[in-house]
């Protein structure tokens, strides 16, 4: 869909977040030389992770990669690493040169620092790979596809309360992140035309969230041109209360974005509170503005073990949610969803009519193309585990990350930030009286032993906190969190040993890292 070529010229504020690898791991739980650096084939200038990838230089260009003669007809081939092979070869020699490349990545079950799902039933996974060559945005060849989509969205519609009698119009998305540029795009038209109807000016609209927010919400605004207004988090508030959201609306205010489950520490904003703050406005001002609920995680979580809980269409001023399907939906990565109150939530002009496939179908998307399989699988585990599935297994991820959380805090030299309490999602930081390591050290030596554990900064007004942050997920079990606890003991017990600042496995400027 073409939006328009943007003419403003913003300045590049964004920073990659990526968990930064180590390549070489150590025999020893305690080591005094730094291990080696990831390779600077995939660094910038600056040595950051580069979120994009680029060409390589013409000293690569001919680099090759070796197979093991066992699995080739010859004893010895190479081929291009970075150029098309002149030649084929035979399938189950492809697949275990591939598979050799993927060695080195992590295990995902151990990873601590994604949201995203990391297992699922077999019978899932079969579902999914029976329906790969089925695309999602054919609806006439792939009828009963699309009723599974539909049957979705009214599920979600009512597990978040939409009104009664309400058409509550929704689609499948390829994550959260698409669905909030939806919710974004929907707010920003719905503002333009109360505006024009008015005979009032469209120039400058804004958006009001908290910095916490993911960075999503920050590439809509810089690829509509709408103004980002962040209220920054301070040492007594890390996430984005009523009147701080208020007070940064005006009449060119499209909306305010409450996220229910911080990626910063799984806290969940309070969207109750935002909406009576914004009521207060309306009734000084005469200012409406209406809220878009990104529950990523908490869409999943909250109706199942905080059911009493205000932050759905219950909440007057929700116009939209989104929620990923790949993280407490607990589907493998591809899919997310987003849901208005209401057609009038969603305008029309928004909505295209597409019928070159076959038969006249609206898409609102910013995808076209996708495989069926994650739509397939979502509904798959909506019957497959019912409301009181989904609860037991939220409720034990909570309780692990519960339990994990209060025994960190035993530790010694930690202090949480969060417990675990709203998302299964805790973080805590160093005490001001640790000084000889950094969280950046406990995370990197964690790696050692498989952990994948994001060690990070806030944004401002708190880049000078560096914190650590725990995500439970489906399958991490109380034993898994033994094995973690023991790990963090012993990591804590050899660099307490050293009398002197450690020095760092990476560089300094390479240590930031996050996962969302």
């Amino acid at each position: 869909m073409y939006m328009g070529k943007s003419r403003t010229k913003i300045s590049n504020r964004e920073k990659p977040f990526w968990q930064v690898s180590v390549s070489a791991m150590r025999d020893s739980l305690c080591i005094e030389e730094p291990a080696p650096c990831v390779e600077d084939a995939i660094l910038g200038e600056k040595g950051a992770i580069v979120p994009l990838h680029s060409q390589v230089g013409p000293e690569e260009q001919d680099a090759e990669l070796g197979i093991n003669p066992v699995y080739v007809r010859v004893a010895r081939r190479e081929i291009p690493r970075y150029k098309l092979p002149a030649e084929g070869m035979l399938p189950d020699t492809a697949l275990q040169v591939v598979r050799d490349e993927l060695i080195l990545d992590g295990n995902a079950r151990l990873n601590l620092a994604t949201f995203v799902t990391t297992w699922m039933e077999p019978q899932a996974a079969q579902l999914m790979a029976e329906c790969f060559d089925k695309n999602m945005i054919d609806k006439d060849e792939y009828p009963q596809t699309a009723e599974l989509e539909r049957r979705c969205v009214n599920i979600l519609g009512d597990l978040w309360h939409a009104p009664a009698g309400s058409t509550a119009p929704g689609c499948s998305t390829t994550g959260s992140s698409e669905a909030c540029m939806l919710g974004g795009m929907a707010l920003l038209w719905r503002w333009r035309q109360r505006r024009r109807a008015a005979g009032l000016d469209t120039t400058w609209p804004n958006l009001v969230m908290g910095t916490n927010v993911q960075v999503c919400w920050e590439k809509f605004c810089r690829y509509w041109q709408v103004e980002p207004r962040q209220v920054p988090m301070v040492p007594d508030r890390l996430f984005l209360r009523g009147p701080e959201a208020a007070a940064q609306c005006d009449e060119n205010t499209i909306g305010v974005v409450a996220i229910m489950g911080s990626t910063m520490d799984g806290s969940y904003e309070p969207v109750q509170e935002i909406n009576d703050a914004l009521d207060e406005l309306y009734t000084e001002r005469k200012v409406d503005i209406p809220i878009h609920v990104d529950g990523a995680s908490g869409g999943f979580v909250a109706p199942f073990i905080q059911p009493h809980l205000q932050w759905d269409f219950r909440v007057p001023r929700v116009a939209s949610i989104n929620a990923s399907g790949h993280k407490y939906g607990l589907v493998y990565p591809g899919v997310g969803w987003v849901v208005w109150r209401d057609e009038d939530a969603l305008p029309e002009d928004l909505v295209f009519r597409v019928n070159y496939l076959g038969g006249d179908m609206p898409t609102f998307a910013l995808n076209f193309s996708r495989p069926g399989g994650h739509v397939a699988a979502q509904y798959y585990n909506f019957v497959r585990l019912g409301f009181d599935g989904y609860r037991r297994v939220q409720q034990s991820c909570q309780d692990v990350a519960m339990y994990l959380s209060g025994e960190v805090a035993k530790l010694g030299p930690f202090e949480l930030l969060s417990d675990g309490s709203d998302l299964p999602v805790f973080a805590f930081r160093l005490r001001d009286d640790v000084t000889a390591y950094t969280v950046f050290d406990l995370s990197e030596r964690l790696r050692m032993r498989g952990w994948l554990v994001p060690a990070y900064t806030f944004p401002a007004d708190l880049t000078d906190t560096a914190v650590i942050r725990i995500v439970i997920r489906n399958g991490f079990t109380m034993d898994l969190a033994g094995l973690l606890l023991d790990d963090l003991r012993r990591q804590i017990q050899c660099l307490d040993a050293h009398s002197q600042p450690h020095a760092p496995l990476v560089p300094p400027h390479q240590r930031q890292s996050f996962a969302h």
